[in-house]
């Protein structure tokens, strides 16, 4: 009987946890099990799981990209001047933080696969480098329509209705930030999955020597491991500030822990054991759960922090217990 539940439990405990969370916080406030709030918890972990969805790229090729958090904000600001200073269009607007990501991304691959820098070093300076660098490009201001300028002028531009629609509008009822992110896990999911590239990435992260060895151009892999992870966090930009309506300086400083988090609750989900995306998705659910459910509870916000790292103590806990009794046994 212990033989078979302790597989069970490492498979199916994180999503009984998760079961169990809601149930509790549905008994605690009728209207937290409602349609509406379920899709609020939904819209408001939407851009997280990007910036996660990247971060398990990345840890999928066993690096680790701790620049994400930066490159929100980076391109939060960037999709924002583009509309409030220089009156871009739609399109412009959209495209030019993605290759913004795609640069931050291809950054780090040469600090990583070309210097060959650790990961955690490398992703860290460009951190520092890519925060410095938005709050330079902005003069430190948050950028919003019709803003004053240090010339005394105000800013042409407003921002776009179509684009604030992205992270504000409704489809079908469904939010449309809703809608981006399950076709994202899904898209990402079918691609680790079943395509031969997906196949790649997680053969280099799981013995990039034999990888090589069997004809793979490892470093060629792991580079746009990388650009993915920053494309990612970009499109996480661009729904923050479709969705605040502004481009806040700083705004991606908290979503690097959130993704993290996300990511490494996602281990112990369906026994993986690895960074897998629809783990992750499941991760970022439970984080947005928490807050949401504490939230209605009246918690102090500040003592979220506390629950969220012991969730995640417990998640690692429980996941690496299982598999170093795998090892040994």
């Amino acid at each position: 009987m212990k033989n078979r539940l302790l597989p069970f439990t490492f498979k199916y405990g994180a999503l009984i946890f998760i079961g169990l969370v809601i149930l509790f916080f549905s008994l605690s406030n009728e209207y937290f099990f409602t349609y509406s709030n379920i899709t609020d918890i939904l819209r408001s972990i939407s851009i997280v799981t990007f910036v996660a969805i990247g971060v398990t790229i990345s840890l999928t090729v066993d690096g680790f990209d701790l620049s994400v958090g930066a490159t929100v904000s980076l391109s939060t600001v960037v999709t924002a001047t583009m509309m409030v200073w220089f009156e871009m269009p739609l399109v412009v607007v959209l495209v030019v933080p993605l290759l913004v990501g795609a640069l931050v991304g291809l950054l780090n691959a040469l600090l990583i696969v070309k210097i060959r820098i650790p990961d955690l070093l490398a992703t860290l300076a460009v951190m520092y480098i890519v925060n410095g660098v938005h709050k330079t490009y902005t003069k430190g201001y948050s950028i919003y329509s019709n803003m004053p300028l240090s010339d005394g002028s105000t800013a042409p531009g407003v921002m776009d209705p179509s684009f604030l629609w992205i992270g504000q509008g409704k489809l079908l009822g469904i939010p449309f930030p809703v809608i981006l992110m399950l076709l994202a896990v899904i898209g990402a999911h079918v691609f680790f999955k079943y395509t031969r590239w997906g196949r790649q990435l997680i053969m280099t992260g799981g013995n990039e020597e034999a990888a090589r060895l069997s004809g793979l151009k490892v470093k060629r892999v792991r580079a746009l491991a990388y650009v993915a992870s920053g494309v990612f966090a970009a499109i996480g930009g661009i729904l923050f500030a479709s969705r605040i309506g502004s481009g806040q300086i700083d705004a991606g400083a908290p979503m690097l822990m959130e993704a993290v988090a996300a990511v490494f609750v996602g281990y112990s989900v369906f026994a993986a054991g690895r960074p897998n995306i629809i783990g992750t998705f499941f991760g970022a659910v439970l984080m947005g759960v928490l807050v949401n459910g504490l939230t209605m509870m009246n918690v102090q916000y500040y003592t979220n922090d506390i629950i969220k790292g012991a969730v995640l103590v417990l998640a690692l806990a429980v996941t690496f217990i299982h598999l170093n009794r795998r090892k040994a046994g």
